[in-house]
């Protein structure tokens, strides 16, 4: 999907932020972080708004102060308003920790109502469904289940890859590795 939008965008008519939440890096992942990983995306496309020129320009005087969250906010409502239209996809949001999550999904909110020109597509195992719900009335929740085929041609691939198969690797191993991940992609 986020390669369809950024063929679209080519042309100018839409922006386009994408992010992934990532397990590894969730105290880096930080609500303040997120949306100005997504204000970085937006601004690199043009020409900086003054207005968000000039907080950056504030923050650099104070010694690089960190920037507060309202501050992130309104330069991206500000970046956003100077776009045509305006996406944010942002995959695997479950892997975000859940204490950042609550006030990320309600500054998504806020833009969303706040700029009729902005879609947000997020990705998410279903146990933050509810979560979805809660702060986007009328979401349309789309189910995706694995291709487990898909799964288990990738695993073969992978494992054929190994450079060290043949020395630590015999049949059975690498039959119960591709079993044990497809049933542990069967519970998700």
């Amino acid at each position: 999907m986020i390669d369809s939008l950024c063929d679209q965008a080519l042309d100018g008519s839409i922006a386009v932020a994408g992010l992934y939440c990532d397990s590894l890096a969730q105290k880096e992942q930080t609500i303040n972080n997120i949306i100005g990983a997504i204000l970085k995306q937006l601004v690199g496309l043009g020409d900086i708004p003054h207005d968000v020129r000039k907080v950056f320009q504030m923050d650099r005087r104070f010694g690089g102060r960190g920037r507060r969250l309202g501050d992130s906010m309104r330069m991206l409502r500000t970046a956003i308003a100077s776009l045509p239209q305006v996406f944010i996809c942002i995959d695997a949001l479950d892997e975000c920790l859940p204490r950042y999550l609550r006030d990320l999904l309600e500054c998504l909110k806020d833009i969303v109502r706040e700029s009729p020109n902005t879609r947000i597509f997020l990705t998410g195992r279903p146990t933050i469904r509810g979560d979805f719900q809660r702060y986007f009335a009328g979401v349309v929740v789309i189910p995706i289940s694995p291709n487990m085929e898909d799964i288990r041609n990738y695993l073969d691939m992978r494992l054929d890859m190994d450079e060290e198969q043949d020395e630590a690797m015999d049949n059975d191993l690498r039959a119960d590795i591709v079993r044990t991940i497809i049933d542990k992609m069967s519970d998700v």
